[in-house]
């Protein structure tokens, strides 16, 4: 489940990346719940050729994540923003708040 999630992630950030083939079998698979038989139907290409298209756009998922790092980067702007909110709800003094502003700037 975990690695579907990361996966999912890593699609909505770097799909644009990936050729239409590599898109169409990563959204048949992991969002449309195709099997690697039926999506290779639609491709006309083998199961096996499903498979390994598969296997490779999720390691090129993953890479591009390791060197442009957007996911990791939203994931830390989120965290600070959360952080942002409950020291407003909390009514925290303003230098709080601001050293709060300066870190998300710094993760932009």
């Amino acid at each position: 489940m975990e690695k579907l999630l990361e996966i999912t992630y890593l699609f909505d950030f770097y799909q644009v990346l990936l050729t239409n083939k590599q898109r169409e079998i990563v959204t048949g698979y992991h969002f449309d719940d195709l099997s690697l038989a039926e999506l290779a139907s639609l491709q006309g290409i083998s199961r096996q050729g499903v498979f390994d298209t598969l296997k490779k756009t999720e390691q090129k998922l993953l890479d591009y994540e390791q060197r442009l790092k957007l996911w990791s980067k939203f994931q830390a702007q989120e965290d600070i923003l959360a952080k942002l909110n409950k020291a407003l709800d909390d009514g925290e003094n303003l230098d709080n708040i601001k050293q709060l502003v300066n870190e998300l700037r710094n993760e932009m």
